[in-house]
């Protein structure tokens, strides 16, 4: 079991992470808690795997514990769904102090914090992330939201979770697929802040990572946790060096929308946006060498067909990114792997450039295609 404490503005938290550890870190969070009442909140596939365990784990803290199912799918992050995840906390007679315990994947998370930072103006809220990409970030820092027809994430709140849990033994019913989605993201803190996390998550070219290198596992999204918190720690609303956890995810954003949310999933989109980022900052004059991502490609099989998306639909999405403060487009840019930089670019066929780029590699991954 290993320690980290994210220090924020708003308060301090604790991240707990390890195997075999659901159990003790819940009952070392709730230990001075009024437990009459527990809310969880948990993706149904998560459900369908552990959900007997975790009902029973919880019922050992109270009596009473209410539980409501979020469907897979970006397309649970909707008003819809926030709407019903209230109105089960508010029907079930929340109270201001009542912890909400949220299982489940990135979907689960953001639209469980916003429904926490809702009700009742805030309840405290507890994160249990199940899969990688959640693990390593999306369930630290405090950023909630839900989705609107003209954009990824555009309601939302930051609101920092009461504490974190990560037991990797959640992680033993994940798809394969769900594993490369949070490779993604551990690939996105090399590029940014540690390079040899590009060494490290080698375990993910093994078939059989989960039992041969479950120390290494441990180990790496221990890092890439703490490389999270700190910049957190640093920057908790966004106005300066925590815009570097967005690297790739301009590109990927919009490329998601292309795709209705639905045949690609984030941890790919976010894969394919830091090519085109990595092209577009050497299009901008960046002296970045090297490519470290290009070993991680043959992990990604894609669904998408490359008819299905255009250079100018992606292109004319980006305008509907939530960071974006002008007329023209910020990407966060390499100079060099570790020094990433927040850069307007003002070169349209540069952008559209590196967006071809995602688009090819759509094309290499068609049947028939090396």
């Amino acid at each position: 079991m290993q320690y980290l404490e994210v220090k924020t503005q708003s308060h301090s938290y604790k991240i707990v992470v390890g195997r075999e550890i659901f159990e003790k870190s819940l009952s070392d969070i709730l230990t001075d808690s009024s437990n009459d009442r527990l809310f969880l909140l948990a993706d149904e596939n998560l459900f369908h795997h552990h959900g007997e365990q975790l009902l029973k784990s919880l019922q050992h803290f109270s009596g009473d514990v209410r539980h409501m199912l979020v469907p897979q799918g970006e397309s649970s992050k909707s008003v819809k769904f926030w709407e019903s995840s209230v109105n089960f906390l508010l029907t079930n007679g929340v109270r201001r102090n009542t912890p909400l315990i949220v299982a489940g994947g990135g979907v689960t998370g953001d639209l469980g914090g916003f429904a926490a930072a809702s009700v009742l103006r805030g309840i405290p809220i507890i994160h249990i992330p199940t899969t990688v990409l959640a693990m390593v970030d999306s369930s630290i820092g405090g950023k909630t939201g839900i989705n609107h027809s003209t954009g990824k994430n555009l309601i939302g709140a930051f609101y920092q979770p009461k504490a974190v849990i990560a037991d990797t033994r959640f992680l033993t019913s994940l798809p394969r697929r769900e594993w490369i989605n949070g490779l993604s993201e551990i690939l996105k803190y090399g590029a940014i802040s540690d390079a040899e996390i590009f060494n490290e998550a080698s375990i993910f070219l093994s078939a059989d990572y989960l039992s041969t290198d479950r120390e290494k596992l441990i180990s790496l999204i221990f890092k890439c946790m703490k490389i999270k918190a700190d910049i957190v720690a640093a920057d908790e609303f966004e106005s300066g060096i925590r815009a570097f956890l967005n690297f790739g995810h301009t590109f990927a954003h919009a490329l998601e929308k292309a795709c209705n949310y639905d045949s690609i999933s984030h941890g790919e989109a976010v894969y394919l946006g830091m090519l085109a980022a990595q092209k577009l900052s050497r299009l901008s004059g960046s002296s970045l060498t090297g490519d470290f991502l290009e070993a991680y490609r043959p992990l990604y099989q894609f669904r998408v067909q490359p008819a299905e998306v255009s250079r100018d639909d992606i292109y004319s999405f980006m305008f509907q990114d939530k960071k974006r403060t002008d007329e023209h487009l910020k990407f966060v840019l390499l100079d060099e792997w570790q020094s990433p930089a927040v850069k307007t670019v003002t070169n349209k066929e540069y952008i559209k450039d590196a967006i071809e780029l995602m688009i090819h590699q759509l094309k290499q991954s068609q049947p028939g295609k090396s």
